[in-house]
């Protein structure tokens, strides 16, 4: 069984270790099986995810569903700010979710988020030394096939270090 830390890291250089982690992802997280996300890229600065035309993630009217989209966000930003932060030391946990729909989506659809070590540094290390937890949001926009601009999303992240959360951890 490998590690996700591991996984991530060999999937960054190898379309099996990518087609693993999407595998690994999907029995890690049950509820997203239904929609197939796929991480199609991944390194250590960006990730683009796949958000399949398909009827489970259809709406009533044809389009891409509103919650598939959001959540799609949500799935984007967690996975790659987990190959960024330490999962050992740190708790992510999602605070909010804000999405603004541009146009209605009609064929598959992309995730794409990137995200540098400077800003998790500025933004989450240096105030984690002086707060027991911070908020740290992250944009991510969707585009179809077609590059038209399905959604942006502001998915706000709680991040604590584990010796500051009170719940038990199993």
């Amino acid at each position: 069984m490998f590690k996700l830390d591991s996984l991530i890291h060999k999937a960054k250089s190898s379309k099996f270790y990518l087609w693993v982690l999407n595998q690994g992802l999907d029995r890690m997280i049950p509820f997203n099986i239904p929609h197939g996300f796929r991480i199609m890229e991944i390194s250590d600065t960006f990730i683009k995810t796949k958000l399949p035309y398909k009827r489970k993630n259809k709406n009533h009217i044809g389009g891409l569903h509103a919650c598939a989209l959001a959540t799609l966000s949500e799935f984007t930003t967690g996975v790659l700010l987990l190959t960024g932060l330490d999962a050992k030391k740190y708790r992510i946990i999602l605070k909010t979710l804000e999405v603004d729909y541009h146009y209605q989506g009609k064929m598959d659809a992309y995730a794409s988020f990137r995200l540098s070590p400077e800003i998790l540094e500025q933004e989450v290390y240096k105030p984690l030394e002086k707060a027991d937890a911070v908020t740290f949001p992250c944009e991510v926009s969707i585009h179809d096939l077609k590059g038209n601009h399905l959604t942006t999303a502001r998915v706000h992240w709680q991040i604590k270090a584990w010796t500051k959360v009170k719940t038990a951890r199993k």
